[in-house]
């Protein structure tokens, strides 16, 4: 998936990966005040469906729309292609930022450094 989302798409997407399927309306509800008119929402439901991040499923006569990608799947190849445009594909240069910025702690650190050893057991 190479695909980017704007950020009215990713805040949609949000709304679909917190609440799941729904319609177009369900969606709108969930959209804080002033929401969008419902054919602007139903724009940017197409391009995510074109997009490949939401399917639609006929009902009656109308469409619901479920979550193709998951939350998980997005977040990691976000921060894959952070690592791969700005950090030479190295995510222990990515790590390195965090120590130099004081954004990660000794024991956080520690902590991560277990999870690691623990994954290859």
């Amino acid at each position: 998936m190479k695909q980017k989302l704007t950020s009215k798409e990713e805040m949609l997407m949000n709304i679909f990966w917190e609440h799941g399927s729904m319609f177009i309306r369900d969606l709108i509800s969930y959209i804080p005040e002033p929401k969008p008119h419902y054919n602007t929402v139903a724009t940017l439901v197409k391009f995510l469906e074109e997009k490949g991040f939401v399917e639609r499923e006929p009902m009656a006569n109308s469409f619901r729309y479920k979550v193709k990608i998951s939350e998980k799947k997005y977040r990691g190849n976000t921060v894959s292609d952070v690592v791969a445009r700005y950090y030479n594909n190295s995510y222990a240069s990515l790590v390195s930022q965090f120590v130099e910025d004081d954004k990660i702690d000794l024991e956080e650190l520690k902590a991560l450094i277990a999870t690691i050893e623990n994954k290859k057991k």
